[in-house]
């Protein structure tokens, strides 16, 4: 069941993130970044200050949700629009589905709330995204919501290790409107 402002599915409950949140947003991207490879930033990179900021701005600017489960926040998502205005119509995805709660369809559920808020906002002509070329499940479920490759950027992200992982770069496009 979809309802504007909030979305349901078995016990999920998605609305908009909340400056209180930032605590608990932060601490889960920086839990997820201890996984190399899963996430661009490193722990000590991620601040709650950042969090707060940017769930302002998205507030009037793109979108930023959360996904409550059983009242605990286990996964969010957003779109920030580019701010340049010859690309302002193009809206970066980020999307975080927190520690021991993936493979519940959380991913899918967050990803469905930005498209369809996508659909009905006639700002947005193209959503891009960059993922691990190591991140199968991602690329998986972006490609089954209709997600296209755009590119590679080869040796892109390096590893605490050393190693370097391609990014592979891709784009969405509302069914309703052609720029």
């Amino acid at each position: 069941m979809v309802l504007f402002g909030a979305f349901l599915l078995q016990s999920l409950i998605i609305r908009k993130a909340e400056v209180q949140d930032a605590a608990s947003l932060v601490a889960a991207e920086q839990e997820t970044a201890r996984t190399p490879g899963l996430l661009v930033s490193r722990p000590h990179e991620l601040t709650r200050a950042a969090f707060e900021q940017k769930i302002v701005d998205l507030s009037k600017l793109g979108r930023y949700v959360v996904v409550e489960k059983d009242g605990r926040i286990v996964g969010h998502a957003l779109l920030d629009p580019m701010r340049l205005e010859a690309i302002s119509h193009v809206f970066r995805l980020t999307i975080v589905v927190h520690a021991n709660f993936l493979e519940q369809g959380i991913g899918s559920a967050l990803m469905r709330d930005l498209l369809d808020w996508a659909e009905q906002t006639p700002a947005v002509g193209k959503i891009e995204l960059l993922v691990r070329a190591t991140n199968a499940r991602a690329i998986r479920l972006y490609s089954k919501l209709g997600f296209v490759e755009e590119g590679r950027f080869r040796n892109r992200v390096r590893l605490p290790d050393g190693r370097f992982v391609h990014d592979v770069s891709m784009a969405w496009f509302p069914t309703n409107r052609h720029f």
